[in-house]
């Protein structure tokens, strides 16, 4: 009984700890912007929570202003779109070399369970688009995730 148990808290702890894998909207990656890493806390994601998503990036050049849009599928279809001034989501400007981009928001409790597709697209002031990711992230079961 005791090897049981410990498979089945490894199991749920398990998604708390996989890296996020990134996809490049363009598969030779070759963007202004480099993103090495996403973090998404809690993870899974817990409706009517606050959760946050840590981009860890890298650039080559100076950045002094544009924007991010965010796009959210689920079982493919488009289910939310949202525009965010790059320097309110990081104090600008952003100087060449590493840098984290942090949005937190809550998702209302009625978000059905499941996964989805969250794509980032970083543009600057000109519509260049300065990169492209997509990732999978699993939004969960209020009740059945643990709390921190």
């Amino acid at each position: 009984m005791g090897s049981l148990s410990f498979i089945l808290a490894f199991a749920l702890l398990l998604p708390l700890v996989c890296a996020t894998s990134i996809k490049y909207c363009d598969n030779s990656g070759d963007y202004v912007v480099k993103v090495s890493d996403v973090k998404i806390s809690p993870n899974p994601v817990v409706p009517g929570k606050p959760t946050t998503f840590d981009i860890s990036a890298s650039t080559g050049q100076n950045l002094s202003n544009g924007k991010v849009v965010i796009r959210v599928t689920y079982f493919g279809v488009q289910v939310h779109t949202e525009t965010h001034d790059l320097c309110e989501e990081i104090s600008c400007p952003i100087t060449a070399g590493k840098f984290v981009l942090s949005h937190t928001q809550s998702l209302p409790v009625f978000t059905p369970p499941g996964l989805y597709t969250l794509r980032i697209t970083m543009e600057d002031d000109l519509n260049q688009q300065l990169t492209c990711i997509s990732f999978n992230f699993r939004i969960g079961f209020g009740s059945l995730v643990f709390n921190s």
